[in-house]
């Protein structure tokens, strides 16, 4: 089963920390982009968007996910730009969660730029 497949745990304190190595072991299932932080006890990724529109929805997007997962990420938003930054808060460092989450933003980010990209090509070739 895929990371994005997965659901996030219950994180009461008993989800287990991934030590730096089994975080590198996992960072393969994650498109390309994420980052390992902070000593690999963060995930990070950047997004670029040609619109601050187009920022804004990814936002949105995977803040519907990190609700439905009961997992929040860190969002810095700018025109144009997203930060993503994952980790587990009350266990202090990287747990499956995290990795589950990405995996889960990497699939509606997918999804919303293959949008975009249709919409594109219909607009243009409706022209």
């Amino acid at each position: 089963m895929s990371l994005a497949e997965k659901k996030c745990a219950a994180c009461a304190g008993e989800v287990p920390l991934l030590d730096g190595a089994d975080a590198e072991k996992m960072m393969p299932q994650l498109a390309e982009g994420w980052q390992l932080t902070h000593g690999k006890t963060r995930l990070y990724r950047q997004f670029r968007f040609k619109t601050f529109k187009g920022a804004l929805k990814l936002v949105n997007l995977a803040a519907d996910v990190a609700e439905e997962e009961k997992h929040h990420p860190n969002f810095h938003f700018t025109w144009g730009e997203v930060e993503i930054e994952i980790w587990t808060h009350e266990a202090g460092g990287l747990t499956e969660n995290d990795f589950i989450l990405a995996a889960k933003i990497d699939r509606v980010y997918d999804a919303y730029m293959a949008d975009v990209a249709a919409k594109k090509a219909a607009k243009a070739k409706s022209a």
